[in-house]
């Protein structure tokens, strides 16, 4: 019965509109930047996890604190994958660029920036050391503004490690050997020595600081701030809650303060860049999540049990530093290893997580196969079709048999007359014996809502897809198709407008009109609905998600005319050999029709005569 196929149809496409309509309110709007007083501040900091060692906020501290940094030597750091230095002030990790990954399009934009000093613009970095324990007094020990030597190496690359040294000229030296490897991963491992004839107790600690909110998306869809794993559990703090954490006594901090564990890690997480410290497993530590509201300085940290170094003897111990790019295979492999439990989860899965890592799974062994992530885009719209094609089948089997009984519909129809309820028994009954579910038709459309989520998950959160080129104008899949109708896809000479803009919304590019029309012609399988609000409905729908989806990511609108093309010949071919072969022609002729007769319809008079003016006063 064509009625009831067009009422699942409309069904099935009002749902995944509300659903996404439903998605675009949980986009927030941008999170409060940081005061530009706050942020233009050049030193205060608060570095390490013990009281002692936090550094004053007023007066000269500040401008001798930031000094110091700014003119303390540097050790270059050089690797395939990251450029900077390193501060010998505090040894402190501050300095840091991803070379294979740049600001922009533009070949020739700058690398992209991860970590900077103090003294510049939003200061982020990561320090290494000791604290004192009962007995020990901070001077004894190295801080975050103690200047290291150079014993050896130098500049910092794979398998060339660097060792710096340091001696409080009371019998306690210290030595820091600073490796990296080919990718994004750091270790940082501390001895120290006792010469002298009384025990020193002290702690080890590691700290990733980042001065004022950093610029983000500060959107729904992908999470920004606070990220660990604790014995297998994952956590995630957004920076407006970290501010919110409860005050420490003796701190100076909010902080929350996690009991010790023997295996995660801890950090902050960008859209697309990470930095996470990593203690050693399997030994207790402790993560902590705090926010210095004095200087405005957001901080994760590993603390460690005390160790006591006995005279003439040496303890050590190590703390890994990823500071880098989201890259899968990389994170992966990190977690495959051993090296970093569970470090696959540091990528922001979503609700559906089952589906979000296995599709790019598939996706990346495609773009390894094929090479162009477009290409890959609508291999895996292939292969996901594939893989629902049983249900599909069954559903368009569904739909067919439901047109073979229209003859017995429109008699039944006849025989109930205005009885409505036994107009639905009778109807309910045939259904049942001729095994058919009117709801059918929905499932094809309902099914792909989950997968629809997934794919934009993986195609705005996973750094594969950014920059990403397909062919032609398509330079990045991760953005929104750059062409527009205001400027004839290129043809005329002015610049579309602006992502984000009203006039961007309006006049959509080439995949968004490519997107209304294949599902315009998916909609055209079937007749027109009789009833003109159903008609209207249906007529509008194609063009109302080819505006809804213009602004997406274009990567993703691939995927959906991929997806509506092949759902279109697999309808098309299903209904055929059931020998109901579609007149899409003649559907078309049917809707211009019924749109024309709807228009002509006269609008039903008023029962009421309108009230009349009444003359003169009260």
């Amino acid at each position: 019965m064509e009625e009831q196929n067009n009422k699942n149809l409309i069904l099935a496409m009002v749902l995944s509109a509300v659903v996404m309509i439903v998605w675009f309110i949980f986009f927030p709007p941008p999170e409060p930047a940081a005061d530009p007083a706050t942020a233009a501040r050049t030193g205060t900091e608060t570095v390490a996890p013990a009281p002692a060692e936090t550094v004053a906020a007023t007066g000269t501290v500040q401008t001798e604190t930031a000094s110091a940094v700014a003119d303390a030597p540097r050790l270059d750091i050089d690797t395939p994958k990251l450029s900077g230095s390193i501060s010998l002030a505090g040894a402190r990790i501050d300095d840091l660029s991803l070379k294979t990954y740049r600001e922009t399009l533009d070949p020739t934009s700058p690398e992209v920036r991860l970590l900077s000093p103090v003294g510049e613009e939003h200061p982020y970095y990561a320090l290494m050391g000791w604290t004192p324990a009962a007995g020990t007094t901070a001077a004894d020990l190295p801080d975050a503004h103690t200047l290291w030597t150079v014993a050896s190496g130098g500049p910092l690359a794979p398998g060339k490690p660097v060792v710096l040294r340091w001696d409080n000229g009371k019998g306690l030296s210290f030595s820091r050997e600073i490796a990296v490897d080919e990718n994004f991963l750091f270790t940082v491992t501390d001895s120290v020595k006792n010469a002298g004839t009384a025990p020193v107790a002290m702690s080890p600690y590691g700290v990733i600081a980042r001065h004022g909110l950093p610029k983000m998306q500060s959107i729904f869809v992908v999470h920004e701030g606070m990220v660990r794993s604790a014995d297998g559990k994952l956590e995630e703090t957004r920076y407006k809650d970290i501010v919110k954490l409860d005050q420490v006594p003796g701190e100076q901090a909010a902080a929350e303060l996690v009991s010790a564990e023997s295996a995660g890690w801890i950090g902050f997480t960008d859209h697309y860049w990470m930095t996470v410290l990593v203690p050693e497993q399997g030994k207790p530590f402790t993560e902590v999540t705090k926010h210095v509201a004095a200087n405005d300085i957001y901080q994760t940290e590993i603390r460690q049990p005390v160790l006591t170094v006995a005279p003439g003897a040496e303890i050590t111990n190590r703390v890994q530093l990823f500071a880098g790019a989201k890259e899968w295979a990389t994170i992966r492999a990190y977690e495959n290893s051993g090296t970093i439990p569970d470090f696959i989860n540091s990528i922001d899965w979503g609700w559906y997580f089952f589906l979000t890592k296995p599709i790019f799974a598939v996706l990346h062994w495609l773009h390894g196969f094929i090479g162009n992530m477009g290409l890959s885009i609508i291999a895996l719209t292939f292969f996901l079709k594939f893989l629902v094609l049983p249900l599909a089948y069954k559903s368009y089997v569904s739909m067919a048999r439901m047109k073979e009984l229209q003859p017995e519909m429109e008699a039944l129809k006849e025989r109930a007359g205005e009885d409505k309820q036994k107009l639905q028994r009778e109807m309910m009954q045939l259904y049942k014996d001729k095994k058919v579910n009117p709801a059918a038709g929905c499932l094809p459309i309902l099914i792909q809502i989950p997968i629809f989520f997934s794919l934009y998950k993986v195609i705005f959160v996973t750094i594969e897809l950014r920059h990403a080129p397909f062919f032609g104008w398509l330079k990045d899949l991760s953005a929104p198709d750059p062409s527009s109708l205001f400027n004839a896809f290129g043809l005329l000479p002015w610049d579309a407008p602006v992502q984000g803009t009203v006039l961007h919304l309006i006049f959509i590019g080439i995949l968004p009109i490519l997107l209304g029309i294949t599902m315009w012609l998916q909609q055209k399988l079937n007749p027109a609905p009789t009833d003109p609000v159903q008609a209207s409905i249906f007529a509008w729908m194609p063009w109302v998600f080819m505006f809804m989806l213009g602004g997406f990511a274009s990567g993703l609108v691939v995927y959906w005319i991929t997806n509506n093309t092949i759902t279109f010949v697999q309808q098309y071919l299903i209904m055929w050999s059931h020998g109901k072969r579609p007149d899409i022609f003649g559907n078309i002729r049917s809707a211009k029709a019924a749109q024309v007769e709807a228009k002509a319809q006269p609008k039903p008079a008023n029962s009421a005569a309108p009230p009349t003016k009444k003359s003169g006063k009260k």
